[in-house]
């Protein structure tokens, strides 16, 4: 079974609280928190007091998406809000090896994400101390987007990459998943599926999640 995290960025953020709860009771397996800091992404989102807040609400591991420039400044916070994952793009981190030792040290599962024009080479000196691996399938920034025909053949070959050389590690994809396409990208070897307005834009939370791992 794939792991489903519904991306909060698509949900009403006057009620945060409320839509995590609903997503959990509707089969949720993970919250992934896309975090935005208007400058490495053309728009902001939250911080990590609202992760703080978050937290209390559910059980469920937050996996935490740092869109964010020099990320290693935020790490402290984020952790300690109750992260699970921390994610950071290899295009921000100027020492990336450090960063992800860093993310470990504080007790965190480190990950690492690839905008859809960063090839794959460049983590590929740090596959193996990594926790998770995530193949954007939209240009970072904003909820809604279409995902992209052509990074199915880059999650193909993060996975052969994977399974040849860090088994232990987590393929998550991100960006544009519905229920349309979400088999063809399971199929090409993602463990973590993000889908935000797949599951918040509709009716009805647990019939959507439900169809999207029945699909």
């Amino acid at each position: 079974m794939r792991i489903i995290a519904p991306s909060i960025l698509s949900a009403d953020f006057s009620r945060l609280g409320e839509e995590i709860i609903a997503v959990e009771k509707a089969g949720a397996d993970w919250i992934h928190i896309d975090v935005m800091d208007g400058h490495f992404v053309p728009n902001l989102t939250i911080g990590p007091g609202v992760v703080a807040s978050l937290r209390k609400t559910t059980g469920l591991p937050f996996d935490v998406h740092l869109m964010i420039s020099d990320p290693d400044r935020y790490i402290d916070a984020f952790a300690a809000a109750g992260s699970d994952y921390i994610t950071v793009h290899v295009e921000a981190a100027t020492h990336l090896h450090r960063t992800i030792a860093y993310i470990k040290d504080k007790g965190k599962k480190a990950g690492v994400s690839l905008n859809p024009a960063t090839p794959l080479t460049q983590i590929e000196p740090v596959l193996g101390d990594l926790d998770l691996l995530l193949i954007m399938t939209v240009n970072p920034g904003f909820g809604g987007q279409k995902f992209i025909p052509s990074m199915i053949a880059k999650v193909q070959a993060a996975r052969k990459l994977i399974d040849a050389h860090a088994p232990h590690v987590l393929l998550e994809v991100d960006g544009g998943i519905t229920t349309g396409n979400i088999g063809t990208v399971a199929a090409a070897g993602a463990n973590a599926l993000v889908a935000g307005a797949a599951v918040f834009g509709s009716n009805d939370y647990g019939q959507t999640i439900t169809a999207l791992k029945n699909a």
